[in-house]
């Protein structure tokens, strides 16, 4: 028996708009985060296609919306045991802005349920994916400028926070 994690490389948007935060709910579906929590737009990306085509594809799958740029501003990596399999997710973070248009879940049967703009200052972390949790740090949150160069190694954002079990 294999009792190796899973590796899985996945592409996120972080999609900010007046004081709003556009997420998407997880369904039963989801491979590695838990039903209905509510997750950043995005997912893995697929043998052989790049980032931000998978962040492109991903984002129009899960919320209707098109890409109309989108710029990285950091990773993260998560340990996860979903479905009786152990996972280990690197998540690429993009700030993205988006064409405007109406918003829905296009991909039938995948994973995710729902889609729709949450009030920054509202959030409950509770309800919210790792990943999602993690877009909301100070460093994620930076407005698109230039950013300082990382120095040194990069701590996790609380003691735990990275280690989940389901």
């Amino acid at each position: 028996m294999d009792t190796a994690p899973r590796t899985r490389v996945s592409a996120y948007a972080v999609i900010i708009a007046d004081g709003k935060l556009l997420l998407t709910r997880l369904s039963a579906a989801s491979p590695v985060f838990a039903p209905g929590l509510w997750h950043l737009p995005g997912g893995g990306i697929d043998p052989g296609e790049q980032p931000a085509e998978a962040l492109t594809r991903e984002v129009y799958e899960e919320t209707g919306g098109t890409v109309r740029d989108a710029r990285l501003i950091g990773a993260r990596t998560y340990t996860a045991r979903r479905h009786g399999i152990d996972w280990h997710l690197v998540g690429l973070f993009h700030t993205v802005t988006l064409l405007p248009g109406p918003l829905r879940v296009r991909e039938s049967g995948g994973s995710t349920a729902d889609v729709a703009w949450h009030p920054l200052s509202g959030l409950d972390e509770a309800r919210l994916s790792p990943a999602a949790v993690d877009a909301l740090t100070p460093a994620m949150l930076r407005p698109t400028g230039v950013r300082p160069p990382l120095s040194g190694p990069v701590a996790p954002r609380r003691p735990g926070a990275v280690r989940l079990t389901r």
